[in-house]
């Protein structure tokens, strides 16, 4: 129960003792206190959801007495928020979350860096009671400036989680973020790359790295699935590969002087787990990969199993010319200068191709048309290509999700959709397929009798 005191008088005063010169009251003599004229005349006092005294003063009874129903709703619902609580830091509730909370693979390090360039500069030093709904916007408003819209709705949402957390714990009572609008996402239409493109990145990839480039298109693996693969994850008799986890190379944090090594982590979704079929001619290039360039053994973390981390040898598919696993930043350069080689291959395969079509005469609609794997392209872009082949081919949603390992078909959907067939054709043709063998309901049209 909350409680309002007159600080500036006695509750209890002696008898005879001389009332107060300045102030009177209404039911009974004011007497002086020891405090009176100093600070704030009205407290609140209340004991909260943990039993401990707590008060505040106010410099008007009504706010007082307003204070004091609102604590007793707020224990009664169990909405309390402790007001000394809310006097932490942003930096210190954040780091609490942050190291207490569950992260896959390298998403710890990409918070920390998030909340280290993005959030703390701004709201770490600041109570966190003290955080507005407008200076949120106003943050949104100038990271807007520096991060895409795709990078910043992550880093904020970091942020929502903190303060969601905050809410929960008592620590504030609203969460300033909601309501707060940020820059809109516009996903840019994935453009597969062509088939000639994967054709020169393959044949332009140094021989050790070839069947790997090979391997990307032909199962849709993303980079860091492709990097952590081990021997025995390729079944060659079954012609399948099986992906049970990546290769992660942690960012550097401010506070490290070498760059963390790579480690074997869990795929990135439950839905990663995966086991994708393959085509003969890529069983054969990795055969033929591990007769050129044996699998290195290498000393690794292995942290599939976050409860029991583990330091082992691992049988690596691919490595480096030092029979190292790949790493991020390394790979880097060998995919620019693949790419490099790829669009001069291409570039010169359309000049001899163009040449030709002129001494044909210039047949109409047999102009040949200039194919480059385009600026900004990574190994991702064969993970596309895979997904386009598929749909091209007429798998379901079902089937790209389960061999792409997303989390939801409506991933898959918001990816994709605008390269599933949309024809009429199409459509009269499968309602044909289903409802051909059904009898007319009517005779045909030249048969009816006027």
């Amino acid at each position: 129960m909350a409680s309002v005191y007159d600080r500036w008088h006695l509750s209890r005063p002696e008898k005879g003792a001389e009332p107060c010169a300045e102030h009177s009251g209404k039911t009974r003599t004011l007497v002086p206190s020891a405090d009176h004229g100093k600070g704030k005349r009205w407290q609140v006092r209340w004991r909260d959801a943990a039993g401990e005294q707590q008060k505040e003063n106010f410099a008007k009874r009504s706010q007082a007495d307003t204070r004091a129903a609102t604590i007793e709703a707020d224990l009664a619902r169990g909405l309390y928020v402790d007001p000394a609580a809310g006097k932490e830091s942003f930096r210190t509730v954040a780091e609490r979350w942050r190291t207490s909370a569950v992260h896959r693979g390298g998403t710890a390090s990409r918070v920390e860096r998030a909340l280290r360039l993005h959030i703390y500069p701004t709201f770490g030093d600041r109570a966190i009671v003290s955080i507005r709904p407008s200076e949120v916007q106003a943050w949104i408003k100038d990271r807007a400036q520096v991060l895409k819209p795709s990078t910043l709705r992550v880093t904020f949402s970091y942020l929502v989680t903190i303060m969601h957390t905050a809410v929960r714990d008592r620590t504030i009572a609203v969460n300033p973020c909601a309501g707060v609008k940020l820059p809109e996402v516009r996903r840019p239409e994935i453009v597969p790359l062509h088939q000639d493109a994967v054709r020169a990145l393959i044949e332009a990839a140094p021989p050790r790295y070839r069947a790997m480039i090979l391997l990307a298109a032909a199962s849709g693996l993303r980079q860091g699935e492709v990097f952590g693969l081990e021997v025995d994850c390729v079944d060659f008799l079954r012609r399948e590969v099986t992906v049970r986890q990546q290769l992660i190379t942690p960012d550097k944090d401010a506070d490290e002087d070498e760059t963390p090594e790579p480690y074997l982590g869990e795929p990135k979704t439950h839905e990663s787990y995966r086991t994708v079929p393959l085509v003969g001619l890529a069983v054969d290039a990795l055969a033929a990969h591990l007769q050129q360039h044996p699998a290195a053994v290498v000393d690794i973390e292995d942290r599939t199993d976050p409860r029991k981390p583990r330091r082992r040898k691992a049988q690596m598919l691919f490595s480096n010319d030092r029979n190292e696993v790949i790493k991020r930043a390394s790979w880097s350069h060998v995919w620019s200068r693949m790419e490099e080689r790829a669009n001069e291959a291409l570039s010169k395969a359309y000049a001899e191709a163009y040449a030709a079509w002129v001494q044909r005469g210039r047949p109409e609609g047999q102009e040949p048309a200039p194919v480059r794997v385009p600026d900004g392209a990574s190994m991702h872009d064969l993970r596309h290509f895979y997904a386009s082949a598929l749909i091209k081919n007429r798998e379901s949603v079902k089937t790209v999700q389960r061999r792409l390992g997303h989390a939801k078909p409506s991933i898959t959907l918001d990816i994709y959709t605008h390269l599933w067939p949309d024809d009429e054709d199409t459509t009269r043709a499968a309602v044909e397929a289903v409802l051909g063998g059904v009898p007319a309901l009517c005779p045909p049209a030249a048969s009816v009798s006027r």
